[in-house]
């Protein structure tokens, strides 16, 4: 049985998604998508810490980097690009846009993620401020941050 992912093995997935991307000559509409959910995935991983790369959320982003955002890309690249550009195969939907979908349900997923993280270790600074108030008495009004004349 393989070894599970690490955070390494993750940024080496996008580093190969933008190689790709650049190979393919890529559409820009693609590439600024991409970008999006792989500067989102940069910034969970240090987030994920925490959790562990084991966890649900951590699972969603390793799963994202190394396998649903190469697939999608994937099976879009594979295609003539004008054939892929403007035929519809879905309904009225082309290639493109249909990638553009998948792309933006994976962009608004990785968001929920770091949102989660971030929440996660706000409402722990929260907690930690309520102790503290509770321990040693009334917080801090900010002080006086006014320089005196010398």
């Amino acid at each position: 049985m393989p070894a599970p992912p690490t955070e390494q093995d993750v940024l080496a997935a996008l580093n190969q998604i933008n190689a790709t991307l650049a190979e393919q000559n890529a559409p820009p509409v693609v590439v600024s998508r991409v970008v999006r959910v792989a500067r989102t995935i940069h910034q969970t991983l240090p987030r994920l810490r925490e959790l562990g790369l084991g966890s649900e959320e951590g699972y969603a982003v390793v799963a994202t980097a190394t396998d649903y955002l190469p697939e999608a890309l994937q099976g879009y690249l594979r295609l003539p690009r004008e054939w892929a550009d403007t035929r519809p195969i879905d309904g009225q939907k082309t290639a493109l846009l249909i990638l553009i979908d998948q792309l933006e349900l994976l962009g608004a997923t990785m968001d929920k993620i770091l949102d989660a993280a971030n929440r996660a270790d706000a409402q722990a600074l929260v907690a930690h401020g309520r102790f503290l108030q509770a321990r040693f008495g009334h917080s801090s009004d900010g002080g006086d941050l006014r320089l005196e004349a010398p």
